[in-house]
């Protein structure tokens, strides 16, 4: 699976070759910084410095490597389909090797880092139903009004949380069929594709 590149990320990464050889792996550490902590400008001011290139290269360059490896790094993209990728962009052999290099050899940390700050979401532990029928009213004597109501019982953080809800059986079956449906186009050969390439 090769990864795409949008224009904006080439032009980013465009800034590596003027920056030179020995600033990649430079840019490369900065690169895998941010990904740890968040943005440093001022590592980037100071890279500048000692490199004697505007900050502006330096950030684009950062920005486009963030995003190279953690998109490499979430598709898990062979050594063979991250060289057909930046193969596209015009690099020199001595800079995509360094590239594929820092893509080989930071790629499961990277996916860590991407692993623990995607967000916690609820998991599902039961449910509850019962059924209401209101069969008359004051105003009414004869109607047929029927209600489904659901306790969804969640696991979140190690603590068990219940969300009540409460929907009419035309509505209920609407989202049946709609979550039916997912669950056939999950079969699907493409997105069995994608859900075994974001493992």
């Amino acid at each position: 699976m090769l990864l795409v590149l949008s224009v904006e990320h080439r032009a980013h990464l465009g800034c590596l070759p003027r920056a030179g050889g020995a600033a990649v792996g430079e840019l490369g550490r900065l690169a895998l910084e941010q990904l740890r902590r968040g943005a440093a400008p001022r590592a980037c001011e100071s890279a500048a410095r000692k490199l004697n290139i505007s900050v502006d290269i330096i950030q684009h360059g950062v920005e486009g490597l963030v995003y190279l490896l953690t998109e490499s790094s979430k598709l898990m993209i062979s050594e063979a389909d991250f060289q057909d990728s930046i193969n596209v962009l015009g690099f020199s052999d001595e800079l995509n090797k360094s590239l594929l290099q820092l893509y080989l050899d930071n790629r499961k940390e990277i996916r860590s880092i991407l692993g623990e700050l995607a967000p916690r979401l609820p998991s599902y532990h039961s449910l509850e139903w019962r059924l209401d029928v209101q069969l008359a009213s004051r105003s009414l004597r004869q109607q047929i009004k029927p209600a489904v109501t659901m306790k969804l019982h969640l696991n979140e953080n190690e603590d068990q949380i219940a969300q009540v809800l409460q929907t009419d059986p035309a509505t209920l079956l609407h989202l049946i069929q709609q979550l039916e449906q997912a669950l056939g186009e999950m079969k699907m050969n493409h997105c069995r594709r994608i859900v075994r390439n974001m493992k």
